[in-house]
């Protein structure tokens, strides 16, 4: 039997490792690369690299409410398969970039979205137990987050002709390829209670509604925050610093060591779960927090404050004298290994608290955090570098006392005898 569930997210895994290395590195230049496609040719519609991910999040956001009714209806395997077809045709819509096909591609995503999320947070608690949703959170999240440094890997060489329609075809390439994975997802020896989409949303509300789930939010909300700053505002800041030798290329460089960051925090928290957790989450989301933070303060000192709107040459702080590709690749390391501490802990959480409500949990987590993160793209539209910086520290903090207060509680539950959150 633990064969089987480690098969299942390790199957798992790779399928999503081939969906996001299309998704998340296309998010992560998507800005740059419409603004220099509309330059070069006048003839197509304006369009808005931050404007299309607004509506990803936004409709992500008001979908989630209704993704546990159609996993209760159809289950998580066909959910997330639905998914990753969603992702395939919004990748497809970049080929060649109208306003009309983007905009609604960027529809298409945000539900798919809702979906595969919520379909993959069921499959991975199916497939654990309390003792084994760390480590098979981590090892997920390690597959997952490879794609950020196999996509960026091609992007930085890519760059060099700046031929983005040549790399969208590739990764709509690469993404097709989770179609034939996911449909070798085995089915879990401990299937999930299928319910009706009226049951799933009802449970959906009162979950929302207990004070933990409140006390959670506020770290969902942070991981959305950070989200549309690690994968898409970071890489058009560096794209726009003018300082930079081949700017825009080095957009690839800086997602690679992201996702080097993001792989490093899933295997170490996935392959050494029981040590990393001996003293509970906390200290690991405590990680990820001062992670954020020395990395936000490098930002603040390394790129030009205007850098998110356009490019820029302005002379930065005295600290560093001008922009350094060094510090900004560095950045990008802790900007990945920051996010694996909270998604990594969220996801553990989750699956050991409502292990009976995985599917209506998981939504709620994907609600707040795409909720927060199309807010994020549409404020980064005319926010300067500085204040983006601020209200992530801001919200980190809140986010990551509320994590506290939950685990706490959790623990000493636990220590009396008392079953899950259901």
């Amino acid at each position: 039997m633990a064969t089987n569930e480690m098969w299942n997210v390790l199957v798992m895994g790779f399928a999503f490792m081939f969906i996001f290395t299309a998704f998340q590195t296309t998010s992560m230049i998507e800005p740059t690369v419409l603004e220099s496609f509309k330059n070069k040719t006048p003839s197509h519609d304006k369009i808005s690299g931050y404007t299309s991910l607004g509506i990803i999040y936004s409709v992500f956001t008001v979908a989630n409410w209704f993704a546990p009714s159609f996993i209760g209806i159809f289950g998580p395997r066909v959910s997330m398969i639905v998914g990753g077809i969603c992702y395939a045709l919004f990748i497809a819509s970049l080929i060649e970039p109208y306003a009309w096909s983007v905009y609604l591609g960027s529809v298409i995503i945000g539900y798919g979205a809702s979906v595969i999320w919520t379909g993959q947070g069921n499959f991975l608690t199916i497939n654990s137990t309390p003792e084994t949703i760390s480590r098979n959170s981590g090892i997920f999240w390690a597959l997952l987050q490879s794609s950020l440094l196999f996509g960026n890997m091609y992007v930085y060489y890519q760059f060099k002709t700046e031929t983005n329609q040549i790399l969208d075809c590739t990764l709509t390439q690469l993404n097709d390829k989770d179609r034939e994975l996911s449909q070798n997802l085995r089915a879990s020896s401990r299937n999930s209670e299928r319910r009706s989409a009226l049951e799933s949303l009802k449970t959906a509300g009162k979950l929302l509604l207990t004070k933990d789930m409140l006390l959670l939010s506020l770290c969902f909300a942070y991981t959305g925050i950070e989200l549309t700053f690690f994968s898409g505002v970071y890489g058009t800041c560096v794209g726009n610093t003018s300082h930079f030798n081949q700017a825009k290329r080095q957009i690839g460089l800086v997602g690679m060591l992201i996702g080097c960051g993001e792989i490093s925090g899933g295997l170490l928290f996935g392959i050494f779960g029981k040590r990393s957790t001996k003293f509970g989450r906390e200290p690991i989301v405590l990680l990820g927090m001062i992670s954020h933070w020395i990395c936000f303060l490098l930002i603040f000192f390394n790129l030009p404050d205007k850098s998110p709107l356009n490019a820029v040459q302005d002379n930065v702080l005295v600290v560093f004298h001008q922009p350094s590709l060094n510090v900004a690749v560095i950045c990008g390391f802790l900007l990945g290994f920051g996010d694996s501490c909270y998604n990594t802990q969220i996801y553990s959480i989750l699956g050991s608290l409502y292990e009976a409500d995985s599917a209506p949990a998981f939504a709620l987590f994907k609600f707040f955090q795409s909720l927060t993160a199309a807010i994020a793209f549409f404020y980064s539209l005319v926010l300067y570098l500085k204040w983006q910086l601020l209200i992530m520290v801001i919200s980190s903090l809140f986010g990551t006392v509320g994590f506290f207060l939950v685990e706490w509680k959790a623990r000493r539950n636990a220590q009396q005898g008392y079953a899950p959150i259901s």
